[in-house]
């Protein structure tokens, strides 16, 4: 009996296991790239050419490919073994704001059987526009703010990759206020407006600006929101947390109630100037807002809702710390939560391949299906075993990586 086990820190493996030994596999891993939303009919790349398979055998060996999860995206002219574009791929459809997107395909062939493996890379292209929160973002600021003040914005997102992702920002020329970015360790732009000089209600009201983002791709691409910027008198001091941004951890089975952090602002203001209500910074995002609840008086966090590692592994939560002025004075930090996976998922086993019923004088070794073993877990949770009943006429036997006979 063989067992096969990951390395620690590697993802969920995929266990081929074959009840059979005298097969032939397919050597080496064949690699295409297409970029998203190509066009129905699109060539892709010559499949049977580069697997060494003759035009001639595809049919009566019944070629065949196994797009787990991915429909009919891609496709197979059984006449001249061309892999081409059969439906609309989009990349941010397929796999988000990930870095490294592919579709991974399986083509079987029969008589013999044989197996390969064909990687199809999805390429970006500029297809999505940077989109902020709201069109419209009012600010409120007190006169007596000094000059260097800073006034957070929500930067805008993209649903691009790379340089197509890449954000710039600019806002109408103007002499009071101008735009910082700078980006932390969490590959995040921290996005605020910087007063430049000092603000005289009396001589202006309410300022309006439009800020712009611009990405890098070609054709650029521009998202704006308009910031409605009011000026008001009084409350000197706005509350201040003690950092800017606090990182935090949390089991995914944890219970609903359970303790996330317990936040601290202060403000030097007295009476209910100085009196703080905490609060989600919006606009709250409907998963932070199913995941988790503050209470707006003790400025604690707590799980409201079911966390799953699986799902989400990182959150992200602007939180605001507003005074009970007449004039509100609010203060900002971020927090980020980090869900700790633990061992909920059993492994899935799919089978792929099944030869039945088997002949009673069928050859030792003869193949009798093939079947992939996963696990959404991750690290040694998502490491599998495999194994067969004891005292039963089949055997597993290692025949190149992650596949094996029985």
């Amino acid at each position: 009996m063989l067992f096969w086990r990951g390395g620690p820190g590697t993802p969920s493996p995929l266990l081929l296991l074959l009840l059979l030994a005298a097969w032939k596999t397919g050597s080496g891993q064949v690699h295409y790239s297409v970029l998203e939303e190509a066009k129905h009919g699109t060539f892709v790349g010559r499949i049977a050419q580069d697997l060494g398979l003759e035009l001639a055998e595809l049919v009566p060996r019944l070629f065949r490919v196994a797009s787990k999860g991915h429909g009919d995206l891609l496709e197979v002219n059984l006449q001249n073994g061309i892999l081409f574009v059969n439906s609309r791929i989009d990349r941010e459809e397929l796999c988000g704001r990930s870095l490294e997107c592919s579709i991974h395909l399986e083509v079987i062939v029969n008589k013999p059987l044989q197996v390969f493996h064909v990687e199809v890379e999805v390429k970006d292209i500029n297809d999505n526009p940077p989109v902020f929160p709201e069109s419209k973002k009012r600010i409120i600021i007190a006169e007596s703010r000094p000059p260097e003040t800073r006034f957070p914005l929500d930067g805008a997102s993209d649903a691009d990759i790379g340089v197509n992702s890449a954000l710039t920002y600019r806002v109408d020329p103007n002499e009071y206020f101008a735009l910082d970015t700078q980006n932390n360790r969490e590959q995040t732009s921290s996005l605020s407006l910087v007063l430049r000089k000092s603000l005289d209600r009396e001589q202006i009201q309410e300022h309006n600006l439009v800020l712009t983002a611009t990405d890098g791709g070609k054709p650029e691409l521009t998202g704006t929101v308009q910031l409605l910027i009011t000026i008001l008198d009084v409350n000197d001091n706005a509350p201040e947390f003690d950092q800017y941004i606090y990182k935090v951890t949390v089991l995914e089975n944890a219970f609903n109630g359970t303790l996330v952090i317990k936040l601290n602002a202060t403000d030097l203001d007295d009476g209910t100037n100085g009196d703080i209500i905490y609060s989600f910074r919006r606009p709250v995002s409907p998963a932070v807002l199913y995941a988790f609840i503050i209470n707006p008086n003790s400025g604690e966090i707590r799980t409201r809702g079911k966390l799953d590692f699986e799902e989400k592994k990182l959150y992200e939560i602007p939180v605001e710390a507003t005074d009970k002025g007449n004039i509100p004075m609010a203060g900002h930090c971020t927090v980020f939560v980090e869900i700790l996976d633990i061992n909920d998922n059993t492994p899935e086993i799919t089978i792929t391949s099944l030869s039945l019923p088997v002949r009673e004088d069928a050859q030792v070794g003869t193949v009798i299906a093939l079947i992939s073993v996963s696990d959404r877990d991750s690290g040694v949770n998502g490491q599998v075993t495999c194994s067969l009943t004891p005292r039963v006429p089949f055997k597993l036997v290692s025949t190149f990586k992650n596949y094996y006979s029985l």
